[in-house]
């Protein structure tokens, strides 16, 4: 498999650059680039910048943000819009947006693991109207229509 290089510029001295935990990882854990510790409270929401911005190297590739499933499964920190989307022409800070579904509050250490960063091809489509659709098996059947199992 090739290895592609995505270019990251730390907007912040203390910034860390993603890395992935072990070989086998999918994802690169992205890092709190906070200068003191963020308390969210139960139920509230807040937006953790990671002082990184990256240059992916074409549209094909978009970076998808998710939670870290430690953070999500022992303290119920998740992300707040479930996936992050890096589109390849941002070139803005990336920040997570975090919230805590837990009933504890939950504080975010300087320089903790708050999310894991997967880049992933994208296809790019267009879009046309059409005044009918192809027919198959399911058709309009959705939320459980196609069973439990």
């Amino acid at each position: 498999m090739s290895n592609t290089t995505v270019k990251v510029k730390k907007l912040k001295e203390q910034a860390v650059l993603p890395k992935r935990a072990t070989e086998g990882s999918a994802g690169a854990d992205l890092y709190a680039c906070i200068e003191e510790p963020v308390t969210i409270a139960p139920g509230k929401l807040a937006k953790i910048p990671t002082g990184i911005a990256i240059e992916l190297p074409d549209s094909s590739m978009a970076a998808f943000l998710f939670a870290r499933s430690g953070l999500g499964v022992k303290y119920g920190i998740t992300l707040s819009n479930s996936v992050g989307v890096v589109d390849s022409d941002y070139r803005g800070e990336i920040c997570v947006g975090l919230c805590n579904v837990s009933d504890q509050p939950y504080t975010v250490q300087p320089n903790e693991r708050i999310a894991q960063m997967v880049i992933m091809p994208v296809v790019c489509v267009s879009f046309v109207e059409a005044l009918s659709l192809g027919e198959t098996e399911r058709g309009a059947g959705g939320f459980g229509s196609s069973g439990k199992l």
